[in-house]
């Protein structure tokens, strides 16, 4: 993929925007903005989040695991979203499994939430000319089950 964006994005003119369709994995980000895209847009955030799958630093977060059933903290505690500043991940866990509508907003919320801060972090990271270091940065911690 990165072949095929930096040829067309070689070829479009300078001044014009690069918008970019179908990129919602924080991986594909990093690659689609390393290649010159200016704009992103995805269902991917809330299709994964509607299914119970959230966004995290370390990774894709499966909340109908086992193991969130007894966590009373946030999904993750280095998010300022409004899911996980008001619920606790057992709640969003049950909610999925009583297949209650609000966990799946609460998911879509919290996906959309970490996509539009990952962006704002790497526009400000090409600002103060840190973007690779930012990228390794987060490479290193973020895992892809």
């Amino acid at each position: 993929m990165g072949t095929a964006v930096t040829w067309v994005n070689s070829i479009l003119p300078e001044e014009k925007p690069r918008h970019l369709l179908g990129i919602g994995d924080p991986l594909d980000l990093f690659d689609a903005v390393e290649n010159g895209c200016d704009l992103f847009d995805c269902v991917a955030p809330t299709r994964i989040g509607r299914h119970g799958t959230l966004y995290t630093n370390d990774g894709l977060t499966h909340i109908m695991n086992e193991r969130y059933a007894d966590d009373f903290g946030p999904v993750t505690n280095d998010c300022a979203c409004y899911t996980c500043t008001n619920y606790t991940a057992a709640y969003l866990s049950f909610l999925f499994k009583a297949k209650e509508m609000l966990g799946a907003t609460l998911a879509s919320i919290h996906n959309l939430y970490f996509i539009i801060n990952l962006v704002k972090q790497m526009r400000q990271a090409i600002l103060d000319d840190t973007f690779e270091t930012f990228k390794e940065d987060f490479l290193r911690r973020y895992k892809k089950y």
